[in-house]
């Protein structure tokens, strides 16, 4: 109960000026559905395994399915959730297709999740 009475003002007291401007600065409510959306991909731990092995290289499907011990079927569900989401994309050479982060935003996200979790 203490706990929950500190998290909270003793006073009912609005601050017009900052609601106003808070309000008038913030994204639309359509973007903020795509943010969450992107960070409930993020919030898979097959696919957060997928992208700590796509932040070492460029791999093929069943380089990842070798890496992570999972069937090929498996990978190639979880790669098209991330390329819908175009968090991963994919290059064809030959017969082969291989994957990687689709780009330099997507490293980032992952690196600073990762340097806050590391953080004491």
């Amino acid at each position: 109960m203490d706990k929950e009475k500190n998290e909270m003002c003793e006073e009912e007291i609005v601050h017009s000026a900052s609601v106003e401007k808070v309000r008038a600065e913030m994204d639309e409510e359509e973007l903020l559905y795509d943010v969450a959306e992107l960070f409930k991909v993020f919030g898979d731990s097959t696919r957060t395994k997928i992208l700590s092995a796509l932040t070492v290289m460029e791999l093929c499907v069943c380089d990842i399915a070798e890496v992570l011990n999972m069937t090929k079927s498996a990978v190639s569900h979880q790669l098209r959730i991330l390329r819908q989401t175009k968090i991963v994309k994919s290059r064809r050479s030959g017969k082969e297709v291989f994957y990687s982060l689709d780009d330099e935003h997507i490293s980032d996200i992952y690196a600073l999740a990762i340097e806050h979790l590391k953080e004491e």
